[in-house]
């Protein structure tokens, strides 16, 4: 069977442009011009992935995106015109899997939805250990000694990625290859901010850093001298 697309957005031409591409390639598409009804469809209609615009009726985008998370782990794309380092931020840290900025080309939209979709097949869990700290991939849930520690989408993949490649160096490049899948643009310190969010995560309470910054070169999950 198709996957079923959710799509959230107000703007009518865009709605329909997005219903028509999407149905041309196969998926089964539901649509909403408001946060609250999208909300209900995706209650009664589970979908496979959400298309989510920011600038909403009746709800914001960015609390629409927290209960969609809440409910559940569908990939959550967020297309909207707001462009600004911070907006992506925000949208990532509610939950969202990927970001898109008006105007967008349907092919790499296309793309972008069948990466999530890929992403989010379910996959043999494994428990990663490092030093005193674990990842759960089954449950996303990540632990250092005996404290549980909370992850947004963004920073769990960035975590999974250094625990599954301890002590290598990790360059920029491939950080935004494997967790954001594009580049945020070549001067963006968005992967900075999420490795200042995950060292305060890992290092509550005094802990020893783990992950290390390589001058010029990248970052490294590896033991403190």
């Amino acid at each position: 069977m198709s996957a079923r697309v959710l799509i959230i957005e107000d703007d009518e031409q865009i709605l329909k442009f997005l219903r028509r591409g999407l149905a041309y390639e196969g998926y089964q598409v539901d649509t909403a011009i408001d946060g609250p009804s999208g909300l209900a469809i995706a209650r009664d209609n589970p979908p496979d992935v959400v298309v989510l615009d920011l600038m909403l009726p009746g709800m914001d985008g960015l609390e629409v995106c927290r209960r969609l998370r809440a409910g559940g782990p569908v990939p959550i794309l967020i297309l909207t015109a707001k462009d600004t380092l911070n907006d992506r931020i925000q949208g990532l840290d509610m939950g969202a899997d990927d970001y898109m900025v008006k105007p967008f080309n349907l092919d790499e939209l296309l793309a972008r939805i069948r990466a999530l979709l890929r992403r989010a097949q379910p996959a043999h869990p494994q428990v990663l250990r490092f030093a005193d700290l674990t990842l759960d991939t089954g449950t996303r849930q990540a632990v250092r000694g005996d404290k549980a520690i909370p992850l947004t989408a963004k920073e769990y993949e960035l975590l999974e990625l250094f625990m599954r490649s301890p002590r290598q160096v990790i360059t920029r490049e491939t950080i935004f290859d494997k967790v954001w899948g594009y580049d945020f643009g070549g001067e963006s310190n968005i992967i900075e901010v999420y490795i200042r969010y995950l060292r305060q995560k890992l290092e509550e309470g005094g802990q020893p850093r783990l992950l290390h910054t390589v001058r010029g070169m990248g970052y490294v999950l590896r033991e403190s001298n």
